[in-house]
């Protein structure tokens, strides 16, 4: 099915662009989400009339995370969480997890959608996350795992 994109995505396209995807990608995620239209002829002129437009906004939102970037990447959060004896998490550390300590710490909203750990946090010490904040600005934090008590 072919959609004309409304935002630059990662790995999918820029502003503008016609694009080729599946189905249910387009109806269930890029247009209910309004990321993208149905690649019709009025459709087509449409978005070649506001283009100008949209691309202001990209560059808004990209402004706004670069924003967000210079506040908190490379920055350290700590938390404390219920662990054995040989330094394993009763469950693990999840992005929403992440989200509200960035919250609470930093007074700061990342959506979890955008919180991405590199591998999982399922023990004690030092994870490095990444924060995609826009298409093309990506942070780098460190999550600090500490035990909280351990349960015998």
């Amino acid at each position: 099915m072919k959609v004309i994109l409304l935002e630059n995505l990662k790995r999918i396209g820029s502003i503008g662009e016609v694009i080729d995807v599946k189905r249910g990608f387009a109806r269930n995620f890029l247009i209910a989400n309004k990321k993208a239209l149905y690649a019709s002829k009025e459709n087509i002129k449409e978005v070649e009339k506001i283009k100008n437009e949209l691309s202001k906004k990209d560059n808004e939102k990209k402004h706004e995370a670069k924003k967000i970037l210079e506040k908190i990447d490379k920055k350290e959060y700590s938390v404390k969480k219920l662990s054995t004896e040989n330094n394993e998490l009763y469950g693990s550390v999840k992005p929403t997890e992440i989200s509200k300590l960035i919250l609470k710490e930093s007074k700061l909203e990342v959506k979890p959608s955008m919180i991405q750990p590199l591998k999982e946090i399922k023990s004690l010490g030092s994870f490095k996350v990444k924060i995609f904040l826009h298409s093309e600005v990506d942070a780098e934090i460190t999550i600090n795992v500490a035990s909280a008590e351990t349960i015998q």
